[in-house]
């Protein structure tokens, strides 16, 4: 009761030695803290800042739409959001006015949930602030009143916390908990349901219906007898008969194919930054070329020190390149991986299959919903469990020792950062300094303390996601899930149990040791000891600075809403660095939504309110605004900046609802802890039914909404009634076609290194002249053709034909000569020169190299991976074509030959411009005979693309223009009817499209790729699709060399 006048006359008096001092404040380091006059200045400045930085936002949105709109820039229609005018305050309106159910269609479930989570918080909040500040500021101002008329000097802020008085009064923190219990629940409950119904919903949308990974199990631990397509589904049916049988792939050993690959970015992207410093101006060469250490695995430059950059990287990258290739020949030699996947016509054999083998699976294997193909962490799958356990009892481990490591710096900051009268103690000219000076130095201290421990933690996610990534996760979202429960678990040991706590446990300890020296009595010494007081006391000072963290939260939202780090990083390297093309394509492209950090920070919030809250009931009010202004202004983030990833139908919402009952117990022990402390044990076994009630309330949840969430539904399709089936499995044309196309399950699942296209070095264009001189002579004559030296001898030939084809090589026959800067020879890689005016996320949001990084697997940009009717890399619900499926044949590697998927003709995707549309396409696939084997693309870089906008608008009227525009489109054999020819003879057919012109056939977008938009005609017939040419049977054909 007497605690604070005891506590500020004994820092009143001096401190005889340095090391006493330092004791002293490790005992007290929260005691007559400034609160007052540093709180106040934290309020005001919070607020201030945070309105100029939102009124900074209002100015600088309509002049900066590649930083605050580049979602709204990039995605399709289907998920664009609502345009937006150049007015002040224009962005309001679109945010305020938008319904969850537009929102699910346009952001994905997972950013819906995530707005969800925070709508409820703030509801919470709203709840507790209405029964804390009604209910226990009144207690405290008239329990401790007799106090404060003795000692009028307390602060404002103390009076309203529970340390000033004894007794009965207490029985109302009983009753707050038991509120505070039933609004958590009662939210939690409400919120829990309409997850479920998004969740179903999501079940139901005909993305989640047409994709493959709904209907597909991930089967892992197989064991050897087993490693075989008829092990594989051997086993399945061992845990369910089904009428549908699986269409089963094991996986085959890649070696070190993926470490391969990885280094070849490594270099490609190493090559690229020498080439961009060096050749920044391109009319002042540097003196002296690049230098750079070899890699440690190049055993060729082993001993070496320095080489040249350019000519080393660019020859490794080549080697690198040459191997990979060489790898992909022979992989179907090693043996197979314990694990596969097998995939299923109906999305509920599947499903009854994965709750049936939900504990374990027939032969020790582990059977599980497969994720999507660019969610999995193909380098874990193979993984053993001991292999398993002994990287997660490794990664426990440092997460262990990076927790107590921050111990130390944690108890350092809360003795000085929150009270510089603590550093003044033991440095007398800072004392002297902040007497003279007590205003600034309090504001000082209102800022900077909170300011620097948010900025440390800034970096946290990024250490323990560096950590987990050698966990062993067979996904990328699962990752994200234990990222989410790790950094949880750090923020609220460090931060609510040693930063506000430690002072009491040192107090207690030291009381102990001396007691026990002085008696001999350990016991007595602890029972003297009175820690819960001591500890409830601590708590209350420690609340204080809370306040102050949280007031810093709402400045932190308005620097999101700004996009600062974003906006001035983006700046900087622009103006002050030499970043590649590949970078500056990067930079225009809209980040990924990091949910894991948001999470915790947003838990974390909460947690830190439902702890402090009932301790210092300003706390409430403060997170309830913090987080409705903050939620309010995330959906303008989620609609317009930020893209999700990996969307995962709401799988983060389990770790969040646990997260929130642990809050709410931990808050149960703060109040219990105060009731024991200066209440009666007759108040604490009333607070004992509360953790049962919490852990009822969690096992009901479960039982009520789990099933239902995780699964579409737990019986397979011969179990449900006849009703249900019918209207679940569809008419039979469609399930023919669904039968035929997870036969490909090798194809969508197999391991992106035995397919993915090996990156290109990118070279701007305004150096293109000098590349030859750059790497010494190294490129053959191809680089001369393609425009190094401003010929256009291929160019001139090109124009004396009755069809249009691409340039081809002179080095390589049959092979078309790409748009590179040159043809990779022996020593040299190809180039890909990309202009000024093409360094836009734009024109590349359709490759794989960048969807990946900033789109997941393309829904975003109308182009998804996942449909069951599209092989990875090509556009499957769309209604174009793009120049880099026509180039390409249909994939991304290279090697495919569909044109077009026949599911995807009636599926309407914008193009690159939103502006207009064109009918859906239905388009035969298309692939040439023998004598044109090497004529299966078209070029796709940029300069062909503007060069056919100008030969279709007239620009150009020379012969090349006219040529185009009659040119003959190539058919396919015995696959396009309607045209002339006899298909029994296998003679090369021209569908002869009436009405039809070159414009209609090549409609060339903004963004550089060509488009093709036919018109529904009679007698085009969609194509059957093919055996893929990545799936793992391909590579036992040495590539499918000379394959047509």
């Amino acid at each position: 009761m007497m605690a604070t006048p005891t506590l500020v006359a004994r820092q009143a008096q001096p401190t005889t030695t340095g090391v006493a001092a330092f004791l002293e404040l490790l005992s007290t380091p929260f005691a007559n803290q400034q609160q007052s006059q540093s709180i106040y200045i934290s309020i005001g400045y919070s607020f201030g800042a945070s309105a100029g930085l939102c009124f900074l936002f209002c100015l600088l949105r309509p002049r900066n739409s590649a930083v605050y709109a580049p979602r709204a820039k990039h995605a399709d229609k289907k998920h664009a959001p609502p345009p937006i005018g150049k007015g002040f305050l224009s962005w309001i309106k679109p945010i305020r006015d938008v319904k969850e159910a537009a929102l699910v269609e346009e952001i994905g479930v997972d950013a819906v949930i995530f707005l969800r989570f925070l709508k409820m918080a703030r509801h919470i909040f709203l709840c507790l602030t209405v029964v804390g500040c009604a209910m226990l500021i009144p207690i405290t101002l008239i329990g401790g009143s007799d106090l404060y008329k003795d000692w009028p000097n307390v602060p404002v802020l103390m009076r309203i916390t529970p340390q000033y008085f004894y007794g009965t009064k207490f029985w109302a923190y009983v009753v707050y908990a038991y509120a505070a219990d039933g609004i958590v629940m009662f939210w939690l409950y409400h919120n829990y349901r309409a997850v479920t119904r998004l969740r179903r919903a999501y079940f139901e949308s005909q993305d989640y219906q047409n994709s493959l990974h709904s209907r597909t199990l991930l089967v892992r631990h197989i064991p050897k007898a087993a490693r075989t397509e008829d092990g594989l589904k051997a086993i399945v049916e061992k845990v369910k008969q089904t009428d549908d049988v699986a269409r089963a792939t094991i996986a085959r050993n890649t070696k070190g194919l993926p470490e391969l690959i990885e280094e070849h970015e490594e270099a490609v992207e190493d090559l690229e930054r020498c080439l961009a410093k060096y050749l920044a101006n391109p009319d002042k060469l540097p003196t002296k070329r690049p230098m750079c250490k070899p890699n440690k695995n190049d055993q060729a430059f082993k001993g070496q020190h320095k080489v040249d950059a350019i000519d080393y990287l660019a020859g490794r990258v080549k080697e690198l390149e040459t191997e990979i290739n060489e790898i992909r020949e022979t992989v179907d030699k090693r043996n197979p991986l314990p694990y596969g996947f097998a995939s299923f016509t109906h999305i509920e054999d599947a499903h009854a299959i994965a709750w049936a083998a939900k504990k374990r699976g027939p032969e020790g294997t582990v059977i599980a919903l497969a994720p999507k193909p660019n969610d999995l962490i193909w380098k874990n799958l193979p993984l053993t469990r001991n292999q398993y356990r002994r990287k997660s009892i490794w990664i426990n481990f440092w997460i262990t020792v990076l927790t107590v490591a921050y111990v130390a710096p944690n108890v350092l900051s809360a003795i000085f950062l929150t009270n510089f009268a603590h550093l003044g103690v033991l440095w007398p000219w800072f004392q002297r300094n902040l007497n003279a000076h007590a205003t600034v130095w309090a504001a000082v201290q209102g800022i900077l303390a909170p300011a620097l421990q948010q900025l440390f933690y800034m970096f946290l996610p990024s250490i323990f996601r560096r950590l987990l990534v050698r966990s062993g996760d067979p996904s990328k979202t699962q990752r994200e899930r234990h990222v989410l429960n790790r950094l949880y678990f750090f923020f609220v040991f460090n931060n609510l149990i040693v930063f506000s706590t430690f002072a009491s446990a040192w107090n207690f300890v030291a009381f102990v040791v001396a007691a026990d020296k002085a008696s001999g009595d350990t016991w007595s010494a602890i029972v003297s000891g009175h820690i819960a007081q001591n500890v409830t006391t601590t708590l209350c000072f420690t609340s204080s600075y809370w306040v102050t963290w949280q007031m810093q939260r709402n400045l932190g939202a308005a620097i999101d809403l700004l996009q600062g780090f974003t906006l001035l990083g983006n700046w900087f390297q622009r103006r002050f660095t030499n970043p590649t093309p590949r970078r500056m394509i990067q930079l225009s492209a809209p980040q990924p939504f990091l949910y894991a950090d948001y999470y915790n920070s947003y838990l974390f919030v909460i947690t830190s309110g439902f702890v402090f809250g009932p301790l210092q009931p300003l706390i409430l009010p403060i997170v309830a605004i913090y987080i409705g202004l903050d939620g309010w202004l995330k959906k303008y983030l989620l609609q317009y900046i930020f893209v999700t990833k990996v969307e995962s139908g709401g799988a983060f919402w389990r770790n969040v609802f646990n997260r929130l009952l642990f809050a709410t117990l931990l808050s149960n022990a703060v109040i219990a802890l105060v009731v024991t402390a200066r209440g009666s044990w007759t108040m604490l076994y009333c607070m004992a039914p509360l953790p049962i009630i919490l852990f009822l309330f969690k096992i009901y949840c479960k039982r009520t909404f789990d099933r239902r969430f995780k699964y579409y539904s737990i019986l397979s399709l011969d179990q449900l009634d006849s009703k249900e089936s019918a209207m679940t499995s569809g008419n039979a044309k469609q399930e023919k076609k669904m039968r035929k196309t997870i036969d490909r399950v090798g194809v969508k699942f197999g391991h992106p290194a035995l397919y993915q296209p090996l990156t290109r070095p990118m070279v701007h264009a305004k150096a293109q002249h000098l590349l030859k001189d750059v790497l010494r002579g190294q490129l053959d004559t191809d680089v001369q053709a393609n425009g190094l030296d401003g010929s256009s001898d291929m160019r001139g030939r090109q124009q004396y034909s009755d069809i249009y084809m691409s340039q081809m090589s002179q080095t390589q026959t049959g092979k078309p000569a790409p748009h590179f800067a040159g043809e990779p020879t022996s020593n040299t890689p190809a180039f890909e020169i990309v202009k000024e005016d093409d360094l836009d996320f734009e024109n590349f949001k359709r490759r794989a190299e960048f969807r990946h990084e900033f789109g997941g697997d393309g829904e975003l940009y109308g182009i998804a991976d996942d449909m069951v009717s599209s092989r990875p890399g090509t556009p499957s619900n769309a209604s174009i074509m793009t120049m880099s499926t026509l180039a390409n044949g249909g994939g991304e590697g290279g090697r495919g030959r569909r044109l077009h998927s026949p599911a995807s003709t009636n599926r309407d995707v914008s193009s690159g411009s939103r502006s207009g549309s064109r009918p859906a396409a239905r388009v035969a696939e298309t692939t040439y005979s023998p004598g044109y084997a090497g004529l299966r693309g078209i070029d796709e870089s940029p300069e062909r693309a503007a060069e056919l906008r100008k030969w279709e608008s007239g620009d150009i009227t020379d012969d090349r223009g006219a040529l185009l525009r009659n040119a003959a489109i190539m058919g396919r054999r015995d696959q396009i009817a309607g045209g002339d020819g006899e298909n029994a003879q296998g003679h090369l057919l021209a569908p002869r499209l009436q009405g039809m012109n070159s414009r209609e056939f090549f409609d060339v977008g903004a963004s550089g790729y060509s488009t093709a938009a036919h018109t529904p005609g009679e007698g085009l017939t969609p194509m059957l699709d093919e055996e893929d040419e990545t799936s793992y049977d391909y590579f036992r054909r040495a590539g499918g060399r000379g394959r047509l």
